[in-house]
C-alpha cells in the first residue's frame, strides 16, 4: 500500500522559512520522482517542484531561488526546503509521486500518489 505522508506545514510570516517533509512507503523510492505541488483557494493545483531518481532538480519559475527540492533514499523522505516566503505562496502542498516515463514534470496527470496536503499559510 503506497503511502505519502507530509508534514512541516504551518502559519508564517512573509520572510520566514518552513521545511516541509514527505515519508514515503509502498514502493521502491530511489527509483522514484518524487515532487512538490500546491493549491491556494479557488486555485488549480500547480508544479512546484521536482526531483528525480538522479537528484537534478526542476523549479517553477515563481519559487527558484527560494525553494529547495532535497531527497534522503535511506529514510525514503522527500523535503522541500522553502525561504523568503511570500503571502501568494499560501497553499496546501501536496507530495507527489512521478509515473515513470518521460512525462512533463508540470503535467499533475503524470502523477500517480498523492499525500494528503498540509497548509502553509504566510502572512503579511
Amino acid at each position: 500500500q503506497v503511502q505519502l505522508v507530509e508534514s512541516g506545514g504551518g502559519l508564517v510570516q512573509a520572510g520566514g522559512s518552513v521545511r516541509l517533509s514527505c515519508a514515503a512507503s509502498g514502493f521502491t523510492f530511489s527509483t522514484s520522482a518524487m515532487g512538490w505541488f500546491r493549491q491556494a483557494p479557488g486555485k488549480e493545483r500547480e508544479f512546484v517542484a521536482v526531483i528525480r531518481r538522479d537528484g537534478i532538480r526542476y523549479y517553477v519559475d515563481s519559487v527558484q531561488g527560494r525553494f529547495t527540492i532535497s531527497r534522503d533514499n535511506a529514510k525514503n523522505t522527500v523535503y522541500l526546503q522553502m525561504n523568503s516566503l511570500e503571502p501568494e505562496d499560501t497553499a496546501v502542498y501536496y507530495c507527489t509521486r512521478k509515473m515513470g516515463g518521460s512525462g512533463d514534470y508540470q503535467d499533475l496527470n503524470n502523477y500517480n500518489y498523492w499525500g494528503q496536503g498540509t497548509q502553509v499559510t504566510v502572512s503579511s
